[in-house]
């Protein structure tokens, strides 16, 4: 049995950087914790934890100490709260998604209706929303959301950063027919671009796919979404213990490509569980 492993699988730059800044300052004595999941991963949150880094949801439960801001960011108000109540940030805020923040504020402040294409209730997307400072911002999450959308006179784009680039063009492309004026930042990561890619490559030369990272992820979901596609026998797991034998029946080459929040080891240890199921 032939295994293909993306090239680019795994921790992309913003979670790399992310999880290094906050298992450094897991290291310094003090209060420590994060607000919301440092990236979506379990298995990485479970291991900050276990350094005393835990998991908060609000700002108002922080007494004191430091506060790492996740790779998503956070909302404009919770920073505000932060400063105002002398926390100390570690702000492992992705630049991709800052970039994100930047446009959409800066196409409020140039008069365009904000349209941000990704899904409603992430943390990415809520952030987002924040620094247009209560501009009317329409989340769509595809084509069809945005045929629904009114006509404007000036339409400015922004995307979360994990979405595919099919998905921004097409609805860019709806945009076009609502308004005579639309300015459009291509706010996805090059990492989920390369992803996204590979994964179509793998999944077309594949007898079954394994997609690996975290059920919370939005950009490992994707994956798994854009290789069932093209590869109905795709399963997304998160560990190699819940890799199925029976799976594999008459597979001859397997495809495994994972999220941008998923560490090397539980890679290699998938790599390693499937690979036995050649002996």
């Amino acid at each position: 049995m032939k295994i293909i492993l993306a090239d680019s699988a795994g921790f992309c730059f913003g979670v790399k950087r992310a999880t290094q800044l906050a298992f450094k300052a897991a290291e310094e004595n003090c209060p420590i914790c994060s607000l919301g999941p440092i990236i979506h991963s379990p298995q990485v949150v479970e291991k900050l934890e276990n350094k005393g880094v835990k998991v908060v949801e609000r700002v108002e439960d922080i007494e004191a100490g430091m506060v790492v801001i996740r790779s998503h960011g956070i909302t404009a108000g919770e920073l505000a709260d932060i400063h105002a109540r002398n926390l100390t940030p570690v702000d492992a805020t992705c630049p991709f998604v800052k970039k994100a923040q930047d446009y959409a504020a800066l196409l409020c402040a140039e008069g365009y209706s904000v349209v941000l294409v990704g899904e409603k209730d992430h943390p990415e997307v809520q952030g987002i929303i924040s620094y247009t400072r209560g501009a009317e911002v329409a989340v769509v999450a595809d084509r069809e959301e945005a045929q629904r959308l009114p006509n404007k006179t000036k339409i400015g784009i922004v995307a979360q950063t994990t979405q595919s680039f099919e998905n921004l063009r097409q609805v860019t492309g709806v945009c076009l027919d609502k308004s005579k004026e639309v300015r459009v930042f291509n706010t996805i990561c090059d990492a989920t671009s390369v992803r996204q890619a590979e994964a179509r490559k793998i999944a077309q030369q594949a007898d079954l796919m394994l997609v690996v990272g975290g059920f919370n992820s939005a950009n490992t979901t994707r994956l798994a979404h854009i290789c069932r596609e093209l590869q109905p026998r795709t399963y997304h797991i998160e560990t190699a213990a819940q890799i199925d034998l029976l799976w594999f029946a008459d597979a001859k080459t397997v495809g495994i490509t994972a999220g941008a929040s998923t560490p090397r080891w539980i890679i290699d240890e998938v790599v390693k569980r499937v690979a036995s199921f050649e002996n």
